[in-house]
């Protein structure tokens, strides 16, 4: 995965896209970068890009505005930012016109500087929800009452559901852009209403990362863990910490090769292991996003028989000064916590 760090946020436009009106408004300037406004626009596309739903992708070859308008622009051969940004806008407001589904918004093109190049970022700030007072004047007495908004902006600690990051495009490139295009789950609504972002803003096909793939193997090894080792806790230990230690040893798991050390002695459960992980979409061999590995394992949750939840630092759990298993050879475990000299309720 192709993490960005180091991000500076140089221009901005923001336009807004009521479903309500019959056009968007447009602006015809640029954002004025104040200390605020830098700071709300800086958290937003540093949460975007930090998101574990951050997916690579790449344009489809047909023509397609977004395409071609950030191309001009990364490459150089249109400066105007106000005119590009309100072109994408008019494209995406035409999309939501055509189907009641999609939420008004506030659309914010951003022209990025980072570690890796040049970025032109595309944000869709859907509506939330506020609350303020209302004054009112009767009878010569003041009332105060609370009513509701419904323009305001996500905060900068609110997640985007929709946003994409597009790269200039090269020769040999992995990817074009990188998307985030979060679905609601709402059975009501149309399919072209829940894919009209990749599908026909961006014109663009997700493809899978070596996080998504680290991501998913990790989901599915656990899922089939809990589903096939369920009353033998020592089993399961040893499971989960061997794939573990293959995650942060291993460039790339090869899955065949991993379920014969797991299962030496029992054929059966290595076809189902691996059988259930091809069913989830990985290939035989899994590249491991090491950055990915280190977030994750960083601290171990633990559910004990459905009663006890206990949150341990990785470094903790392999401490035998602090934190042991011992094994009582029928399928049990004890989980020992040592030599406590301060803890506190929550």
């Amino acid at each position: 995965m192709e993490y960005i760090n180091d991000i500076n946020i140089l221009d901005a436009v923001i336009h807004i896209l009521d479903n309500n009106s019959d056009e968007p408004i447009l602006n015809q300037y640029k954002l004025d970068l104040g200390d605020e406004v830098y700071k709300f626009i800086y958290r937003h596309v540093e949460r975007a890009l930090n998101d574990e739903e951050l997916k690579y992708a790449v344009f489809n070859p047909e023509r397609n505005i977004v395409k071609e308008l950030s191309q001009e622009y990364l490459k150089g051969a249109n400066n105007d930012l106000v005119g590009i940004s309100q072109e994408i806008a008019r494209q995406l407001f035409s999309i939501m016109k055509g189907n009641g589904n999609i939420p008004s918004c506030d659309l914010m093109v951003v022209t990025l500087s980072t570690d890796q190049g040049p970025i032109l970022g595309i944000l869709k700030l859907d509506y939330v929800k506020n609350f303020t007072h209302k004054i009112d004047f009767v009878d010569d007495k003041i009332g105060i009452g609370i009513v509701q908004q419904f323009g305001g902006l996500p905060a900068s600690s609110q997640r985007i559901q929709k946003c994409a990051f597009i790269k200039p495009i090269m020769e040999d490139q992995e990817f074009n852009l990188m998307v985030i295009d979060k679905q609601k789950k709402n059975k009501d609504e149309e399919e072209y209403g829940t894919n009209y972002f990749i599908n026909s803003l961006l014109g663009c096909t997700v493809i899978t990362n070596e996080r998504d793939m680290t991501k998913a193997f990790i989901k599915a090894a656990e899922a089939w863990t809990r589903n096939n080792v369920v009353q033998d806790a020592d089993k399961a230990e040893k499971i989960r910490t061997s794939i573990k230690a293959k995650l942060k040893e291993e460039e790339r798991i090869n899955v065949q090769e991993l379920s014969s050390e797991l299962f030496r002695e029992e054929p059966e459960a290595k076809r189902a292991f691996d059988d259930y992980i091809a069913s989830q979409g990985l290939n035989e061999e899994v590249q491991v996003d090491k950055q990915y590995v280190e977030k994750k394992l960083k601290r171990v949750r633990l559910k004990i028989d459905k009663e006890i939840d206990l949150y341990i630092d990785e470094e903790a759990y392999h401490d035998t000064s602090k934190f042991e298993i011992i094994r009582n050879g029928d399928g049990s475990i004890n989980l020992v916590i040592k030599h406590v000299m301060n803890y506190i309720e929550k």
